[in-house]
């Protein structure tokens, strides 16, 4: 996993370095146009990133959902096989502008959802909604896609943790991605420009074309070792290891709407719905 970081020292010591990683201008006229991609809807936890999120079919006034990783879970990062539903939480979350400046700070009222098995996500539900965050803030959510994400797709991971945007592109998939005890499937492997470091853990993956969320940003390998933490390898559906190492991972997200219900309401047994449960 992309460690999560104990407290915001850090982040305070080396803001004043911190850069935006921005894309090539396009030079050809039949390029298409990308979608302008900043910190707008992204937060910043104690020891991880994340974003105000909404499903294709929510509304303006359901309760606003905040994605991030399963292992930035407040209380320690749930074992294999594990699956947490709608456990009461007041965490809280730094929102910020276009520009990366605090806006303000909101609270979650529970975890609807987190987990570290086939796949690496909490969703927080806030004690708020998206018409009341426009209203007072003047920021929309982002939208998660419902489609899985394409290969060669332009894609930025937005930290905003550490308020540093990374832009590559989706390099592949892997079948199964496999870190000390846990399994995750289907994984996005980045190219290598997308260099994520501890913090940006739960940072949305965002497609350019899109404007949609497509991921979240989850793990890499540091040290070339073969499937420890911190090493992730990945793992065919023959079975052969591959070990990558510096090259980075997010876990898809398009999985996630077909197990909510109208008003933002998880439900596990909906047709369609693959996530793990309980």
């Amino acid at each position: 996993m992309k460690k999560p970081l104990i407290g915001a020292s850090l982040a305070l010591l080396l803001g004043g370095a911190t850069a935006l990683a921005g894309a090539a201008p396009a030079s050809a006229a039949s390029a298409p146009a990308a979608v302008a991609v900043d910190f707008a809807g992204t937060v910043a936890l104690s020891n991880c990133s994340g974003s105000v999120v909404r499903l294709p079919a929510s509304t303006a006034s359901d309760p606003a959902l905040v994605l991030t990783n399963g292992h930035c879970l407040e209380t320690g990062m749930p074992s294999p096989g594990q699956v947490i539903t709608n456990r009461s939480s007041s965490r809280s979350f730094t929102l910020l502008s276009s520009s990366g400046g605090s806006l303000g700070t909101l609270r979650a009222s529970k975890v609807v959802y987190s987990t570290m098995t086939d796949t690496d996500v909490t969703l927080y539900q806030l004690n708020t909604t998206y018409s009341a965050i426009q209203s007072r803030y003047g920021i929309a959510p982002l939208t998660l896609s419902a489609s899985h994400p394409a290969a060669g797709a332009s894609i930025k991971v937005v930290s905003g943790y550490w308020k540093r945007i990374y832009s590559c592109s989706v390099d592949g998939f892997a079948y199964r991605l496999k870190e000390g005890g846990w399994t995750w499937k289907d994984a996005v492997r980045y190219t290598s420009s997308c260099n994520t470091i501890g913090g940006t853990s739960g940072s949305p993956v965002v497609d350019t074309a899109t404007g949609q969320v497509v991921a979240v940003n989850n793990t890499g390998n540091e040290d070339g070792e073969r499937c420890t933490e911190n090493n992730p390898c990945e793992v065919d559906q023959n079975g052969t290891v591959t070990v990558r190492k510096g090259i980075n991972y997010a876990e898809e997200t398009y999985l996630i709407p077909a197990c909510f219900a109208a008003g933002n309401k998880l439900d596990l047994t909906r047709s369609g719905c693959a996530l793990p449960k309980p």
